[in-house]
């Protein structure tokens, strides 16, 4: 309705300031020179900035249903047997803004479409850059490319778990577990002399270790590549080499392709402008093909330094497992893990798609687990800092705006000898939220990145409104700050401080 009777100017100047004043900075403006003017405004408080482009979705809720199951990929099972019931679409939940309220969602149109969010991420890449520092930029997979791949590719990583296991008894990931090819081998009870199963005994990945991977993963992010050639596994019951899912179709594998292709245009223009690149994490059913993706990324561009992040989401059971393993991977294949932990966007949508389609909830008992996790996985990564601290292999952010955390994270750092300004460990809260906490970080001395997102307005207001509506703790907290800031006015005003800029050692 407000967009009939005004228009789009008048709308825009009367949407940011209100927001400004009401939610405290939380929107950053429509234009990108907007962005980089915040961006630069940061610079001077000792921030640094993270640039996320961010619209209520590419879809209509009434479209988005119909082009994601239109667009499924068919799948047959595997050498295993049966389909893994997470990994199938479901009408239900087909529209993935449903349920949570907290992430930018992508609907796959068109490969078109995929070419202007490729645009986009550029330009968030761009005016990070153009603020001096070294910023972020995050980008979603699923908007560069048709997610139900990385629904399938998914499928697979699981099944391959689940191989792992079957033939060497072994409960964690491979990476974790010494296990040789030979050792494989041994387990098969099928024609070794058939061609394709020697091709794949070649492409294990291995070292002295042990394997490291069945398949070799490097191959997924090179676009010229096939991926239904990669994907081949010994059937334990007929011994004959089979895809394990049905084999993808030219314009299928044209499309994953140009999904890598996509990846590496933002990658290569975001490590020439020296701006660093996160992945957000997505749902279960798309993140173990984003996870390994975002891996393989890391190990092509973090060689000397970290370009990639990954991201983890500790709210999911098997959070430290995977840290684990992707941690003893940059170390056996010598190249910079970065990461970013979160707690997670999407439990409630995880929650009820697992209890309506059947399947284990893969999402933590309580908050307190979560909590609980997320300080086991920064435990984890802040050892290994201290382990690797000679050649500085391994950098963490946390992001996060809960203040017991940031304080674990600065005692543990005081207690490991892990110094603030060494920054292999920073911070990341939104533009316009927990500044009582960002800003003397900065000050102090410790490498903090303000979230900064933007967008038209027309298409921001709808996620920050869904979003300040839904999110009852986000206004405790913008209640607790506008208290803050009024105390701190007031104060100034009494010693006639206007112009009082705080300096020195941070008390959380």
């Amino acid at each position: 309705m407000d967009r009939k009777l005004t228009n789009r100017k008048l709308q825009e100047n009367l949407y940011e300031p209100t927001w400004y004043l009401n939610y405290h900075r939380w929107i950053s403006f429509v234009a990108t020179t907007n962005s980089k003017e915040k961006a630069t405004n940061l610079e001077m408080a000792s921030l640094t900035s993270a640039a996320g482009y961010y619209s209520s979705g590419s879809s209509s809720p009434l479209r988005a249903p119909v082009s994601v199951l239109q667009d499924t990929p068919n799948s047959e099972g595997s050498p295993l047997g049966g389909k893994l019931a997470q990994f199938q679409p479901q009408q239900k939940f087909a529209d993935r803004r449903s349920h949570h309220v907290t992430a930018r969602t992508y609907f796959y149109l068109n490969e078109a479409q995929c070419e202007k969010n490729t645009t986009i991420f550029l330009k968030s890449v761009d005016a990070v850059a153009g603020t001096g520092g070294t910023g972020l930029a995050a980008i979603k997979l699923t908007a560069l490319g048709r997610p139900q791949l990385l629904m399938q590719l998914s499928e697979v990583i699981v099944y391959t778990r689940k191989l792992f296991r079957k033939l060497t008894g072994k409960a964690k990931t491979m990476v974790l577990e010494e296990v040789s090819p030979q050792q494989i081998e041994q387990q098969l009870r099928i024609d070794k002399d058939q061609e394709e199963y020697r091709k794949w005994l070649d492409r294990m990945d291995y070292d002295k270790k042990g394997l490291m991977n069945i398949f070799s993963w490097s191959g997924l992010v090179d676009t010229n590549c096939m991926i239904s050639d990669l994907f081949k596994v010994p059937n334990l019951q007929t011994g004959k080499m089979e895809p394990i899912f049905s084999a993808l179709t030219k314009e299928e594998e044209e499309m994953f392709r140009n999904m890598m292709r996509r990846v590496h245009t933002i990658t290569e223009h975001a490590q020439a402008a020296g701006v660093r690149v996160m992945v957000d994490a997505e749902q279960t059913y798309f993140q173990p093909a984003i996870s390994r993706l975002t891996v393989e990324l890391m190990r092509k561009y973090n060689k000397e330094k970290p370009i990639v992040f990954n991201t983890y989401q500790c709210y999911l059971k098997e959070a430290f497992e995977y840290v684990q393993r992707d941690i003893e991977l940059s170390k056996r294949q010598n190249f910079c893990f970065s990461a970013k932990i979160v707690r997670g966007a999407y439990m409630e949508q995880e929650r009820l798609r697992a209890v309506t389609v059947g399947y284990e909830d893969p999402i933590n008992e309580s908050y307190e687990a979560t909590n609980e996790m997320y300080h086991k996985v920064l435990d984890l990564i802040l050892s290994e800092i201290v382990a690797s601290k000679k050649n500085g292999k391994i950098s963490v952010m946390c992001a996060t705006h809960n203040e017991n955390t940031i304080r674990y994270a600065v005692q543990r750092m005081k207690e490991l000898g892990i110094g603030r300004g060494e920054r292999l460990v920073c911070f990341g809260q939104l533009l316009g939220m927990c500044d009582q906490v960002s800003f003397p970080l900065g000050q102090a001395g410790y490498s903090v990145y303000k979230y900064v997102p933007y967008g038209p307005i027309d298409e921001v207001m709808p996620y920050l409104s869904r979003r300040a509506v839904e999110n009852n703790s986000l206004l405790k907290k913008v209640s607790k700050e506008l208290d803050m800031l009024s105390h701190e006015i007031r104060r100034r005003i009494l010693k006639g401080q206007w112009f009082y800029r705080p300096r020195g050692e941070i008390v959380l």
